[in-house]
């Protein structure tokens, strides 16, 4: 069965017709250029996409670990297109359309794709390390192998991908779906933000209404979650709940016999009530230095108070993402800022369900 690509038609063919360059809302070339892939080719890249190659699978596909011709090694995943729902090719659709134009060196970069028949690949630098949630959460010997310049090494490097997509260019775009798993490491631990299925792409001062909320639970913003209101604040939301989960150590979401499920951001207000928010800081960072534990705790919880200003519950008191970046690096100080109460889904009973069509504001 033939299927339609709208999304090809922002590019245009070179010389090579294997190059796709993308085109800006004026017509002129991005500089960004694109490869139009066949599946046999990627398919003796990844050793016909054989299990020892996964390096990864999601809700929309699997990824593969593969060599190009050229000695180039990239990840491809291989998106399961659902024909009813259409959910893969939307997915797909997403990913180019955000990173069609988008460079920055906290964001993966996008070789190209393959579009045969029903098939949809995208083609990506691979990535060594695979993904935060691979490396750091989880066991202690991951936590501990995580020392303070590489967790603030990866924060700073997420917020500077956000700010780029919400602040620098145009349309911004809303990822929707800041995680441990999309945030990805390179050889040298360097972070690059990954998995665009689910963007949004926005014209200032707009925002996005929809009746099919997505994302994971734990990292969705209350607004998003319950009314399907979708800003760039809800980025910075997740964003600060991910900030929290690297200087605890700790899981978004924890399971207890006696009080059930427990928050991250739940358990980080009410420490910070009480004073005590020091306590929160991962104990694997601690080296028994007494003058180095203690430097680490203080900016810990500097850290951990940005952390909490993201996940207010008034969208309007969180922070931009160039602003967060300013936080972290010492550059705004924290101290003596108001922090008001973060908000957080607690019951799955509070996140809109419905999968008919979304509509916008725009």
């Amino acid at each position: 069965m033939k299927m339609c690509f709208p999304c090809l038609q922002c590019f245009c063919s070179t010389s090579d017709d294997k190059v796709v360059v993308s085109k800006n809302d004026k017509g002129g070339e991005s500089g960004k250029k694109f490869r139009l892939f066949s599946y046999h080719e990627l398919k003796v890249a990844c050793d016909g996409f054989s299990s020892k190659n996964k390096v990864g699978e999601g809700g929309c596909g699997a990824v593969y670990k593969g060599r190009l011709t050229d000695g180039t090694m990239v990840a491809i995943k291989v998106l399961s297109v659902e024909l009813e729902s259409m959910r893969g090719e939307r997915e797909f659709i997403s990913e180019i359309a955000a990173l069609s134009d988008a460079q920055h060196e906290n964001l993966v970069n996008l070789h190209g794709c393959c579009v045969e028949e029903a098939t949809r690949c995208l083609v990506y630098d691979y990535m060594e390390n695979n993904s935060l949630a691979y490396q750091f959460l989880g066991r202690e010997q991951n936590r501990n192998s995580f020392d303070w310049t590489k967790r603030k090494n990866v924060l700073l490097g997420v917020a500077k991908a956000l700010a780029y997509l919400h602040e620098e260019i145009n349309p911004h775009i809303v990822h929707r779906d800041i995680k441990a798993s999309n945030v990805l490491l390179d050889h040298n631990f360097n972070p690059k933000v990954a998995d665009f299925g689910l963007a949004r792409l926005f014209q200032e001062g707009t925002s996005h209404i929809s009746t099919r909320v997505a994302g994971t639970l734990g990292y969705l913003s209350p607004e998003y979650a319950v009314s399907g209101r979708l800003t760039r604040k809800s980025d910075v939301y997740s964003f600060g709940v991910l900030l929290l989960e690297i200087i605890s150590g700790q899981s978004v979401v924890n399971f207890d016999m006696e009080h059930g499920e427990q928050f991250l951001v739940d358990k980080a207000w009410g420490m910070h009530n009480c004073e005590r928010l020091v306590e929160l800081v991962d104990p694997m960072l601690l080296k028994g230095g007494d003058d180095d534990d203690d430097r680490l705790r203080a900016e810990g919880v500097q850290f951990m108070k940005v952390g909490l200003l993201c996940v207010q519950e008034v969208t309007k008191l969180r922070p931009k993402m160039s602003t967060v970046i300013k936080m972290l690096t010492g550059d705004t100080s924290v101290e003596g800022v108001k922090i008001s109460q973060p908000g957080f889904v607690a019951d799955l009973m509070d996140v809109k369900l419905n999968t008919k069509k979304s509509t916008s504001t725009f």
